[in-house]
C-alpha cells in the first residue's frame, strides 16, 4: 500500500515541448533585454519596476528560466505572502518551455513557508534548483541555507514586492547570502519603488546599487534600476486601462461589536469573522446600494466583476441583480457551504466564466477565486463589495479591470469601492493607494486634489456619523473652528505586520491624519523615535509585541500629547507609526494638503456668506444645492462622501454659531472654587493653559541642558535623549510640592519609576 501523498510544495518541472505561445508585451521584452545586459556583470543588485498590471512575475520568471535554470544556476525567490509564493511557482511551471530550457530540460523546485500547504526550511535540499520561500521562514532559519548554498559560485536572489526590502529581515537575508556566495545577482521586483518616504529611497538605494543608464551601460553606485516604466506610459500604449476611482459610503457600522479576537483575525489574517461577514452579506440596504450604483451607470460600467465576502453574499447580490434585469452569475470555490448547503462545481464555474466572456452575463460575482490566471479581458469595472487589509489582494482585484485596448481590454477601468464604518479600528486598503507615487502616475493638479480629498473623506466618516447621532455628545468638537477640523496633512506609509505565532506578514497601508492641534507634537515625536527605540534595545526588532507597543505609545503620549486635544490624537495612529519604525528603522513621510483646497472645504465660510447675505430659507436651500451640484468642482461631495445630509448638518451647525453665539454656553448656577496653577499637576496645567505648561516643562529641561544640547538625569546622572526624560516634582504634590520652576527636576524613565515605587 502506497503510504505517500502527492503535494504541490516541491517536485520536478520538465520543459514543455515547443515555444511559449504567450508573446511578451514590448515593455516586458525590454525589461528582459535590460536584465540580460546587467547579467554580464559577475554580481549585481538591481530593480525591475513595472506598475500594477504590468506583469512583473511573468517577466522575471520567463527571463530566469532561460538565464538561470537553463544554465543550472540556483534561484532563491523571496516574498512575504503565501499568495505571492504560489503565484511565482505557478509562473515557473506555466512558462517552462523547451525553447527556454534547451540545455537543462528539467529542474527541481521547493516552496517553503509556515503554511500547511508548503514545505519546511528543514527539508531544503542541496538538489533544489528553485527555492521559493517566505521571508520570515528563511529569516528564522538562515543556517538551513548553508548546505543548499555550499559550493555555489553564483546565485540569483529575487525579492518580490521589493519596496519591502527595507524591512530588517530582508536586509538580514541579503547580507547572509552574500557572505556565503561569491557572486549574488539580486533582482528586486516592484511596482512602486519610491512611492513613500525620502528616507526609504535612501535605504533602497543602498540595497539596489546597480542600474542601466540612458546609454545602456551598467551604472554602479546609482539608484539601481535595470528597467522602469510607469503606469502612464502603459496607459498611453493602451496596454493598461486608465483607472477611474469612485467611492460610496454605505453608512453601515460594523466596528462597535468587534472584540480583540475579531480585530486580530482581520488585521493579521485578512479574515472577517463569519458572524460579521454574514451580517454584511445579509444587509439588504448595503446590497441594494451596490446594485443601484451599477444600475445608475450601467452603460458606463459595462461588464463588471463584483468581489463579494462569501457565498451567502454572492447569492444575495446575484438575486437582486437578476431581479433588476441585469444578467448575473456567481463563481466560488468548489467547496460545499455549511450554511446554505450550496456546492459550486468547477464545471459550473467554467460555464459561467464562458457566459461572461460571451457577454451573456453582464455582472460576475466572485468569492475568492478570480485573482490570477483567468482571462476576462472585457472587464471594464470592478466593484469592491468586500474590504481587505492586504495590498496584494487589492492589487489582484483591481488588476482584473486594468487590461487596455491593445491587450484586448478597455480604454478606461472603473474601480468602485463601498466603504463601511468600522470606527477606524482597521487599516483597510484604499485602492487608490496602489497608484500613489512618483513612478506610477503623474497626477494633474485636479486629480491630485481629488485624491487628497478622497483620502481625507474616508478618515472623517466616523466624525460626521457621530455628529449626526443625537445620542453622542460632540459639542466640544463642534465648537472648534471648522477649518481646524480639516487635516493639514498626513503621514502615509505601508509596512509589513505579523502577529506573534503567525507565519505570514500582512502588507498594510496606513495614513495618519494630522491637524493644527497635533502637527507640532507629531513632528517632535518623529525626531525622537530613534532614541526611544535605542533606550528600549529595540533597534534590531522588526515586529513588536503588544505590551511593548503599549509601553512605547504611553511614553510618546506622556511626552507629546494630551487627552483633550481637539481634534484629538489617536493612540492607534501612534502604534502604527511605532510598528512602521520597527519595520524599517525610519520615520514616515509627511504630506501636506493644499491650503487652497482646505479653504474651499471650510463650511464656516459658506455659513458666513449665507449669514451676511441674510438669505431666506428658500434662497439658502437653492444656494446649498447649487454648491453641492456643481459639476466643475465636486470637492464638497468628495469630502462628505456624497452624503448631502452631512453637508447640510455642518452648515446648520456653523449658522447656529453665527446666529446664537452663546448656544453652547449652559446657564451657570454654580460658583466653583479656584486653584492656583502652581497647585495643579503639569498635565492639568497643559489642559487649561498650554503655554504655561510648555514654559514650565521646557524651562526644566533648559535648566539642565548641557553645552552639547544633551540632558542629564538629576539622580543617576546618566546622559540620555530628551524623549526618555520626564519632568518630576522634587517635593511630590501629595506632600505639598508646587508646580513651580524651583520644584521641578529632570529624571530618566528608570529613576522616575524607582522614585514612584519608593
Amino acid at each position: 500500500m502506497d503510504e505517500t501523498l502527492e503535494v504541490k510544495s516541491f517536485g520536478k518541472i520538465t520543459a514543455k515541448k515547443g515555444a511559449n505561445a504567450r508573446t511578451p508585451y514590448p515593455h516586458q521584452a525590454q525589461a528582459m533585454e535590460r536584465l540580460s545586459m546587467i547579467d554580464k556583470e559577475e554580481s549585481f543588485r538591481t530593480l525591475v519596476v513595472l506598475p500594477t498590471g504590468g506583469g512583473k512575475t511573468y517577466t522575471a520568471s520567463c527571463w530566469l528560466l532561460k538565464h538561470a535554470l537553463d544554465k543550472k544556476k540556483k534561484i532563491l525567490w523571496l516574498a512575504h505572502r503565501q499568495m505571492l509564493l504560489d503565484q511565482a511557482a505557478e509562473s515557473f511551471q506555466k512558462f517552462a518551455y523547451a525553447e527556454s530550457l534547451m540545455h537543462n530540460p528539467a529542474f527541481s523546485y521547493r516552496i517553503v513557508s509556515g503554511s500547511s500547504e508548503h514545505d519546511r526550511a528543514v527539508n531544503i535540499s542541496p538538489e533544489d534548483d528553485l527555492l521559493i520561500a517566505g521571508k520570515d521562514s528563511i529569516g528564522r532559519n538562515l543556517s538551513r541555507l548553508d548546505s543548499w548554498l555550499e559550493g555555489e559560485e553564483d546565485l540569483y536572489l529575487v525579492v518580490d514586492e521589493a519596496h519591502h526590502s527595507i524591512a530588517k529581515t530582508y536586509r538580514k537575508i541579503i547580507d547572509y547570502v552574500q557572505l556565503k556566495v561569491k557572486n549574488v545577482k539580486l533582482i528586486g521586483l516592484t511596482a512602486t519603488p519610491f512611492r513613500t518616504a525620502g528616507d526609504e529611497q535612501g535605504l533602497l538605494a543602498k540595497i539596489y546599487t546597480d542600474g542601466i543608464d540612458q546609454s545602456g551601460n551598467v551604472a554602479k553606485n546609482a539608484i539601481g534600476i535595470a528597467y522602469q516604466i510607469g503606469l502612464k506610459e502603459l496607459i498611453k500604449a493602451q496596454i493598461l486601462a486608465r483607472p477611474i476611482f469612485e467611492g460610496y459610503f454605505t453608512e453601515e457600522d460594523y466596528g462597535e461589536t468587534l472584540g480583540k479576537s475579531a480585530l486580530e483575525k482581520i488585521q493579521y489574517l485578512d479574515k472577517i469573522p463569519d458572524d460579521i461577514a454574514n451580517d454584511i452579506a445579509q444587509n439588504a440596504a448595503r446590497n441594494r446600494l451596490i446594485v443601484n450604483t451599477y444600475m445608475a451607470k450601467q452603460a458606463v460600467y459595462g461588464q463588471t466583476i463584483v468581489f463579494a465576502l462569501n457565498i451567502n453574499h454572492a447569492i444575495a447580490l446575484s438575486k437582486i441583480f437578476n431581479e433588476s434585469g441585469v444578467p448575473t452569475g456567481y463563481i466560488v470555490s468548489g467547496i460545499k457551504d455549511l450554511v446554505t448547503g450550496v456546492t459550486v462545481s468547477r464545471e459550473e464555474n467554467d460555464r459561467k466564466l464562458e457566459e461572461y466572456r460571451q457577454g451573456k452575463l453582464k455582472v460576475l460575482i466572485n468569492v475568492n477565486i478570480l485573482t490570477e490566471g483567468v482571462d476576462l479581458p472585457k472587464t471594464k469595472t470592478v466593484f469592491l463589495a468586500r474590504p481587505t487589509v492586504s495590498t496584494i489582494l487589492m492589487t489582484q482585484m483591481v488588476g482584473r479591470a486594468l487590461r487596455g485596448v491593445d491587450a484586448g481590454g478597455t480604454e478606461e477601468a472603473y474601480i468602485v469601492s463601498f466603504v463601511d464604518q468600522w470606527n477606524e479600528h482597521i487599516a483597510w486598503v484604499n485602492p487608490e493607494s496602489l497608484f500613489m507615487g512618483n513612478n506610477d502616475f503623474a497626477d494633474t493638479e485636479a486629480e491630485y486634489i481629488q485624491k487628497s480629498i478622497r483620502t481625507i473623506a474616508i478618515s472623517k466618516i466616523e466624525e460626521f456619523a457621530k455628529i449626526m447621532d443625537d445620542s453622542i455628545d460632540t459639542a466640544l468638537l463642534e465648537k472648534v473652528p471648522f477649518i481646524q477640523r480639516i487635516p493639514v496633512g498626513m503621514y502615509a506609509f505601508n509596512y509589513l505586520e505579523r502577529k506573534d505565532g503567525e507565519e505570514e506578514s500582512m502588507d498594510l497601508s496606513y495614513q495618519v491624519m494630522v491637524y493644527n492641534s497635533t502637527q507640532k507634537e507629531y513632528k517632535s515625536m518623529m525626531e525622537n523615535l530613534q532614541a526611544l527605540f535605542n533606550e528600549y534595545h529595540l533597534l534590531d526588532k522588526e515586529y513588536l509585541d503588544d505590551s511593548t507597543l503599549e509601553e512605547l505609545a504611553e511614553c510618546c503620549r506622556n511626552s507629546y500629547f494630551y487627552e483633550d486635544m481637539i481634534p484629538p490624537y489617536e493612540k492607534k495612529d501612534i502604534i502604527h507609526i511605532l510598528k512602521y519604525f520597527a519595520y524599517c528603522g525610519k520615520t514616515p513621510e509627511f504630506y501636506t494638503f493644499d491650503e487652497v483646497t482646505r479653504n474651499k472645504l471650510d463650511i464656516a465660510q459658506i455659513a458666513k456668506h449665507i449669514w451676511e447675505e441674510r438669505m431666506n430659507p428658500v434662497r439658502q436651500k437653492d444656494y446649498l444645492n447649487e454648491l453641492w451640484d456643481k459639476t466643475d468642482d465636486n470637492m464638497l461631495r468628495l469630502f462628505f462622501g456624497s452624503k448631502k445630509l452631512y453637508f447640510i448638518k455642518q452648515v446648520s451647525t456653523e449658522l447656529m454659531k453665527l446666529n446664537y453665539p452663546d448656544i453652547y454656553e449652559e446657564e451657570n448656577n454654580v460658583v466653583l472654587g479656584r486653584k492656583a496653577l502652581e497647585d495643579l499637576p503639569l498635565e492639568k496645567i497643559k489642559e487649561v493653559n498650554p503655554q504655561r505648561e510648555h514654559e514650565l516643562r521646557e524651562g526644566a529641561f533648559e535648566a539642565v541642558r548641557m553645552a552639547n544640547s544633551e540632558y542629564q538625569c538629576a539622580l543617576c546622572k546618566r546622559i540620555v535623549p530628551k524623549v526618555l526624560l520626564q519632568v518630576d516634582h522634587i517635593i511630590p504634590m501629595g506632600q505639598g510640592g508646587k508646580s513651580v520652576p524651583e520644584n521641578l527636576q529632570i529624571l530618566c524613565r528608570k529613576c522616575n519609576g524607582k522614585k514612584r515605587d519608593d
